[in-house]
């Protein structure tokens, strides 16, 4: 059996990475939660999930191969099917052995079910978390965790730290019928997307939207409104979305930021970021929202 991704989603809620993706088969727990026992193993090599050969897609079960890595060092994060599952780091260099693949999940089409694929990217920011939570931002010390919850303490100083969702804005500009593209330089050949961004100190989100295309393309917008978000754990962003009118300017790119942009007839758009993503989500909420054949753009 194949697994292909939707080719479009009602509601952003539905998209990968959003906990709404996985809800029927993953219950979230945090580490003090384990059960023990026996159960599944998510097992991320950066942003490839490590699996058995098997159809349909599964998470490896049972006994971990002991040259992957050490299972005392791996973080339980809740109930997958109704087993414990825990998440572990696999090194980079580590060679995959026979009988096991990897996956990357970033890719177009990883030929996962939503759900799996979901549950990874949910592994990914949580181990980026344990990561980066080992000692105290605040004197070095080491941390401890906080039973029941997914925050620490530091056992030096006492300060308490707690996952970071570090907030983004996406935006598609339109004016009339033509939509604002841009193109990052490390992305493949010929795919366009959105311009987006990190919030700022003391910014709320809509002046994060103007400042961010006027740092980037130099266009002055209005009418911003906020569409809908998704989780983007790679390794720890909320994507908030949001349409925008054109109300002055010629694009002038930031150099380094961008290397192609400018605007597009929506019955003429080049290659497009894949379904997965609330940039793609945009865009053809946008082409529906204005009656045009969704089947006349190129995917």
């Amino acid at each position: 059996m194949s697994y292909s991704l939707p080719k479009s989603y009602s509601s952003c809620e539905l998209l990968p990475f959003n906990r709404s993706a996985l809800e029927d088969e993953f219950k979230l727990a945090p580490p003090a939660a384990d059960p023990g026992g026996p159960g599944f193993w998510l097992l991320l090599q950066g942003t490839r999930l490590v699996m058995p050969e098997s159809t349909p897609p599964t998470l490896l079960h049972g006994p971990l191969p002991s040259e992957l890595a050490n299972p005392l060092q791996a973080t339980y994060i809740g109930l997958w099917q109704g087993q414990p599952c825990r998440a572990l780091s696999v090194s980079r260099d580590q060679e995959i052995t026979p009988r096991l693949q990897a996956v990357n999940i970033l890719a177009p089409e990883p030929g996962l079910p939503l759900s799996l694929l979901s549950l990874a990217g949910l592994g990914n920011a949580i181990l980026h978390w344990e990561k980066t939570s080992r000692y105290c931002d605040n004197c070095a010390g080491k941390m401890e965790r906080i039973t029941g919850e997914w925050g620490k303490k530091c056992t030096l100083c006492g300060a308490f730290h707690y996952p970071r969702i570090h907030p983004c804005v996406i935006v598609l500009v339109r004016r009339g019928d033509q939509l604002l593209l841009v193109r990052k330089p490390e992305w493949p050949t010929g795919r366009y997307g959105l311009v987006a961004g990190f919030v700022e100190f003391g910014e709320n989100l809509e002046q994060t939207v103007v400042r961010e295309l006027m740092e980037e393309t130099g266009i002055e917008v209005t009418n911003i409104c906020y569409q809908g978000s998704q989780s983007w754990p790679f390794p720890s962003q909320i994507m908030a979305g949001f349409t925008a009118d054109y109300h002055a300017g010629e694009i002038q790119l930031q150099a380094d930021e961008l290397s192609e942009g400018g605007w597009f007839t929506i019955d003429n758009l080049p290659q497009l970021p894949p379904s997965r993503s609330i940039a793609r989500w945009l865009i053809d909420k946008t082409i529906n929202d204005s009656q045009i054949d969704p089947l006349r753009q190129k995917g």
